[in-house]
């Protein structure tokens, strides 16, 4: 038997939320940080917005072209990791086919019990 609060998750077995057409994810919730897989086809454009969870973005295949609020533009392709602060406008696009993780602390509530009319935020 595991610890107090220890729990095993097995990606296979998470079901595969479809946010829109271009971009699916399997979402690993704690109390105070998430892991979210990230299936994100060419193309899509994950619109501008900020959050108050710091993310870390670690693509795994592909690349991704965020825009960062101020002007900055910058590509992550596989094998790097990108930290957004806490409250960071940002945007991106994934300019191939792309499976990446991200880390988010606090948690995004808004992802535990997602609503019909939830934008496709990353």
């Amino acid at each position: 038997m595991a610890g107090k609060g220890v729990a095993l998750h097995r990606w296979d077995e998470i079901a595969l939320e479809k946010v829109t057409e271009m971009l699916s994810r399997k979402v690993v919730s704690g109390d105070r940080e998430m892991l979210v897989q990230v299936y994100i086809k060419r193309g899509c454009l994950v619109p501008r917005h900020a959050h108050d969870s710091e993310q870390m973005t670690y693509v795994l295949q592909g690349a991704l072209k965020f825009l960062i609020d101020g002007g900055d533009e910058i590509t992550v392709r596989e094998g790097e990791v990108l930290l957004i602060p806490s409250g960071v406008m940002h945007q991106a696009e994934a300019l191939e086919d792309t499976f990446e993780l991200d880390v988010f602390s606090p948690i995004r509530h808004e992802w535990t019990a997602p609503a019909d009319d939830e934008p496709a935020a990353s």
